[in-house]
């Protein structure tokens, strides 16, 4: 789990790239779990809410025109 100020500290395309490998293990995971292969279930709602943490800032920092790219 990252935390938001963590997340805040860092330029857009950083933030992107997270964002991007975030999608992908959630892809897995869902992947996963349709295969019945998935054992940590709890991974699933973390990866999830990370995503939502990174999409915020994203979105913070498109608001106020800020971020270094």
């Amino acid at each position: 789990m990252v935390a938001a100020t963590e997340l805040r500290g860092e330029g857009r395309g950083r933030l992107e790239e997270r964002l991007g490998e975030l999608k992908k293990e959630q892809f897995n995971l869902r992947f996963q779990k349709a295969t019945g292969q998935l054992e940590g279930t709890a991974r699933v709602r973390q990866v999830r809410r990370d995503i939502a943490r990174v999409m915020t800032v994203l979105h913070e920092q498109a608001k106020s025109g800020g971020g270094a790219a």
